[in-house]
C-alpha cells in the first residue's frame, strides 16, 4: 500500500468514526463519562503498581470525544497529579502543563483549551483521545501526529503507560497503521477495560 492509499484509507476512516461518534445519545454521553472514570481509576494500579501518585495526562474534551473531566476531578481528589496536552508546534511532541479544579483555561492551538498557567510536567500515564480503535491497540487519531510523535518520545525517554480512552462504539475491525503510528498499552471505554501491552 503506498502512503497515499493509507492516507486516503485514513481520512475515510476519520470522517465515518466522526459521524458515529457525533450521532451518540447526549445522555448515554454523560453516563459514559461516568464509567469511563471509574474503569479507568480501578486499572490505574495495575498500570502503574507502587505507591505514591501519579502525574497522568488526560484532555479537555474537545466536540464529540468522550469527557474526562469527571476522570481528572477524581485522579484529582485522589491526590495525583494531573495534566492537560498543549500543541507546542505543528510538527512538535505535545507539551503538558499542570491541571487543578478551577485552573482558568484559554483557547490554544486547535482551539483546544490549555490551561493559563499550571508548571510544565512530564505524564508518567497518557490518557489518549481518538477516533477509532482496533482490537491490537491502535489509535486513529484526528491527523496531525501530535499523540504519535509524543509518545514515541517519552517512550524513549523513560517508563511511560498510554491508555487509549473512547466510548465503545469507536471500535473498528481495523485501523489503517504504518511504521510511525504508536500501539496502545491499555484500551478503556465505557464498557470495557482492555490490556495490550506485552507482559
Amino acid at each position: 500500500m503506498t502512503d497515499q492509499d493509507l492516507a486516503h484509507r485514513k481520512q475515510l476512516l476519520r470522517t465515518a468514526a466522526r459521524g458515529r461518534r457525533r450521532d451518540l445519545d447526549p445522555a448515554a454521553r454523560e453516563a459514559a463519562a461516568g464509567r469511563l472514570a471509574r474503569r479507568f481509576v480501578e486499572a490505574l494500579p495495575a498500570m502503574c503498581p507502587g505507591p505514591g501518585p501519579q502525574v497522568v495526562a488526560a484532555y479537555w474534551p474537545h466536540g464529540s470525544e468522550i469527557d474526562t473531566r469527571p476522570l481528572l476531578a477524581t485522579l484529582h481528589a485522589m491526590g495525583h497529579l494531573c495534566c492537560l496536552p498543549v500543541v507546542v508546534a505543528r510538527a512538535a511532541p505535545l507539551a503538558f502543563r499542570r491541571w487543578v479544579p478551577g485552573a482558568a483555561l484559554r483557547p490554544g492551538a486547535l482551539d483546544i483549551p490549555v490551561p493559563v498557567d499550571g508548571a510544565q510536567v512530564t505524564p508518567r500515564v497518557i490518557a489518549a483521545p481518538l477516533l477509532a480503535f482496533d482490537e491490537d491497540g491502535y489509535r486513529l487519531g484526528q491527523g496531525g501526529g501530535f499523540y504519535d510523535r509524543t509518545i514515541a518520545d517519552l517512550r524513549a525517554a523513560g517508563d511511560l503507560v498510554v491508555a487509549g480512552v473512547a466510548f465503545e462504539a469507536q471500535r473498528v475491525d481495523a485501523v489503517p497503521r504504518d511504521g510511525h503510528d504508536q500501539r496502545l498499552d491499555w484500551l478503556i471505554t465505557d464498557a470495557a477495560t482492555r490490556i495490550l501491552r506485552d507482559s
